[in-house]
């Protein structure tokens, strides 16, 4: 099958990112749709593709999502797809970043990638935090870049504080946001637009040294510090 993708920002863009959907949602989803238009504003290419369990709904055949490692093979195949020849970022929304930080090392590695982006990264099920998925972060080297609400159900502040995970990886934490960054304004004073702007924000400045082939520049937090 292959790969169609959708696209924001400018084709010139200095780096493109490569971002899959999440488990149940599509990449045309609202939260998938809003923060590629977000990073698009910030000046990236932003493509977003679907993994094919996910395609097949489409045309009515409704299959569950399989192990994560095993669409591997599917992230690699889309990176063939898009091609270019500037910088590129993978990553995605929750199993989406999962699946694309499985991949990462081997391909930052053979300098196919400049840097790993997930966006609600899935530490563990909600309402089972004894069931980690952090085994691999914590010798990753490719830089990494995890946006994450503090109230997310797949992996909280209180939560992820407790983990080891590799220097490799910054953690961008947005008051109050759950597992699509969306914070209760009452509770936090932060609007879904203001987190989905500093997410934009802190992308870019994490990006720039990656992009220029340089060291990691630091980055704010939106709230939580």
């Amino acid at each position: 099958m292959a790969v169609k993708f959708l696209f924001d920002g400018p084709e010139a863009a200095r780096a493109t990112i490569l971002l899959a959907h999440g488990a149940g949602a599509p990449m045309d989803s609202a939260s998938m749709t809003a923060a590629a238009a977000a990073l698009a504003t910030a000046g990236f290419r932003v493509a977003r593709f679907e993994f094919a369990y996910m395609a097949a709904r489409r045309e009515g055949t409704r299959k569950p999502p399989p192990r994560a490692d095993t669409l591997i093979p599917e992230y690699r195949a889309a990176i063939a797809a898009l091609g270019g020849t500037g910088p590129l970022i993978i990553g995605g929304k929750s199993m989406g970043g999962r699946v694309a930080s499985l991949a990462a090392d081997e391909l930052f590695a053979n300098g196919a990638i400049a840097g790993l982006l997930c966006l609600g990264y899935p530490f563990h099920p909600p309402e089972k935090p004894e069931q980690l998925r952090t085994a691999h972060l914590v010798g990753l080297r490719t830089p990494t870049l995890i946006c994450q609400g503090t109230r997310d159900a797949f992996g909280t502040r209180e939560d992820v504080s407790g983990y080891a995970l590799s220097p490799s990886i910054q953690l961008l934490w947005l008051e109050d946001g759950d597992h699509d960054l969306k914070p209760r304004r009452r509770a936090s004073g932060f609007t879904a637009a203001d987190h989905l702007a500093a997410m934009a924000a802190a992308v870019a400045r994490w990006a720039e040294p990656l992009t220029d082939r340089a060291g990691i520049d630091s980055f704010g937090n939106n709230g939580a510090g």
